[in-house]
């Protein structure tokens, strides 16, 4: 089973491990790292690599299935749904918007120049 690409989790940070997890695995899916029918390791496998307890996969895994991007059964691996997402309101895009804006300020206090910033944000989309 395929881990999620370059998976990794401050556990010290300010954000909640089932945030990271989800975010990471919801990128990987979005940019096609993971494509539609890819296995995701189980959930206590993933905790054990983690550190973290197994309800926080699980619960990043149960984030993700209500979004459409997983199809989880009891007793059988996650995997990447097969459709596509739909495209977001516009009350979504001013929630993923701010979230951008956090991020970008977030990385702005810790130093990391507007340009790369600006550099990364067009490589994502272009790609």
């Amino acid at each position: 089973m395929a881990r999620p690409p370059q998976i990794r989790i401050e556990l010290a940070g300010s954000e909640p491990a089932v945030r990271q997890i989800a975010a990471q695995i919801r990128a990987a899916i979005l940019e096609g790292s993971l494509a539609p029918g890819a296995k995701l390791p189980a959930v206590r496998r993933l905790a054990l690599d983690l550190g973290v307890h197994f309800n926080t996969v699980a619960e990043a895994y149960r984030q993700l299935a209500a979004e459409g991007l997983l199809a989880v059964s009891h007793g059988k691996a996650a995997a990447v749904a097969g459709r596509k997402i739909a495209p977001a309101t516009p009350e979504e895009a001013g929630s993923l918007l701010q979230r951008l804006r956090q991020l970008a300020g977030e990385m702005r206090a810790r130093g990391i120049p507007a340009r790369t910033i600006r550099k990364e944000i067009e490589r994502f989309i272009e790609e």
